[in-house]
């Protein structure tokens, strides 16, 4: 039958792209690199420093989550393939359906794995903090904030990640004014710091009793996590903290003792605040974390050769630094301003679909280091 002939030819066709795959992850070195950790954890002593082994541990699952997911896309080809040719042999016309299906989801498979080859940069492996600030536009602001944190949780349950809330202030009349994030999951930093920065909607506001199309902004910080870092030495004379009551969406999931902390880092003036862990205590290792991940990152961004020269961040929050914009009204649309990749779909970009806004930023990135 000419249609699976057509699906054998196209899968024999991107074998090497496969086999590119396979060369960029090195498999071999991979394999080895497992078995010299699975070593190490097979010692009697290996928890003897529970620091240390649960980072060994870490990596060690990291590792085997990349080679299974080359092996189920290798699988995947291989399944296509043969069942293609089995149902060609006995013209079985009811299997085309599900070969289909399979071959879509593996040619998506193939071109996920294709991008995580371009997360070369130091931190791309890890987790992300994604914390969220409302702009310019009031009510209306702080509710596109709330918008936002929804996407961004959307996103993380596509793809089997962890969320933690890790700080949350509602907004006076509705919405959310400014919110802290942890999601869990390999290359989770990698695919989102193209999320940071401003974010434009443009709609009529169910706030706005004239029903007139409103435009409002909010910021996106997204930042590695990062439990220690040699390169980063935090004076304790440098940090002030203060401590506050915890409040949160509805009153629900947070403490009401004062067990809230927020951190100021005195000379660059960056603040971190945690609310949600059980203590005080806890807070304060959470909002560290997150301090100590800022700091690094914007090092590395602005290559800087110590702590001391960052001056915090002066980011407008409003008209000219978007990235991107949402648009309901008059049309739907969603475009992301740097690399013109755009969506129609405005309910399913709200719904987390946003993979295509984030495969254009990384193929444009890796474009300009090519050049």
């Amino acid at each position: 039958m000419l249609q699976y002939e057509e699906l054998i030819l196209e899968f024999e066709g991107l074998k090497p792209q496969l086999a590119d795959l396979k060369a960029a992850i090195n498999i071999d070195g991979l394999k080895k690199d497992i078995a010299d950790l699975e070593e190490q954890t097979a010692r009697p002593d290996f928890w003897n420093d529970p620091e240390s082994s649960q980072k060994i541990s870490q990596k060690l699952g990291a590792l085997k989550a990349k080679l299974g997911q080359y092996e189920k896309l290798a699988e995947g080809f291989d399944d296509v393939i043969t069942m293609a040719e089995l149902a060609n042999e006995e013209e079985d016309e009811s299997m085309l359906p599900e070969i289909k299906e399979l071959a879509d989801k593996t040619k998506s498979m193939l071109e996920e794995q294709k991008l995580v080859t371009l997360l070369s940069g130091e931190f791309d492996s890890k987790n992300a903090i994604l914390t969220f600030h409302a702009g310019a536009g009031g009510t209306e602001a702080q509710d596109w904030v709330e918008m936002l944190y929804r996407m961004y949780n959307r996103w993380a349950e596509r793809h089997n990640f962890k969320v933690s809330l890790l700080d949350y202030l509602e907004g006076e009349e509705a919405g959310i004014k400014s919110a802290s994030i942890l999601i869990e999951g390999l290359n989770a930093y990698g695919f989102l710091k193209s999320e940071n920065g401003v974010h434009r909607l443009v709609r009529v506001s169910p706030f706005d009793a004239s029903g007139r199309r409103h435009t409002s902004f909010a910021s996106l910080e997204v930042m590695p996590e990062i439990d220690e870092d040699t390169s980063v030495d935090i004076r304790p004379e440098d940090i002030e903290m203060e401590v506050y009551r915890s409040s949160g969406a509805g009153g629900q999931k947070v403490n009401k003792t004062s067990s809230a902390v927020r951190l100021i880092h005195k000379p660059t003036g960056i603040v971190c605040a945690c609310q949600t862990q059980r203590s005080q205590v806890q807070n304060r290792e959470y909002a560290m974390r997150m301090l100590i991940s800022k700091l690094v990152e914007i090092k590395e961004r602005e290559h800087l050769e110590k702590i001391s020269d960052i001056k915090g961040e002066q980011l407008q929050i409003a008209w000219g630094a978007q990235i991107r914009s949402y648009v309901f009204m008059p049309y739907t649309l969603a475009k992301d301003h740097r690399t013109g990749y755009e969506m129609g779909n405005i309910q399913a970009v709200m719904d987390g679909d946003i993979d295509g806004f984030i495969n254009a930023y990384l193929k444009s990135k890796a474009l300009e280091n090519n050049d």
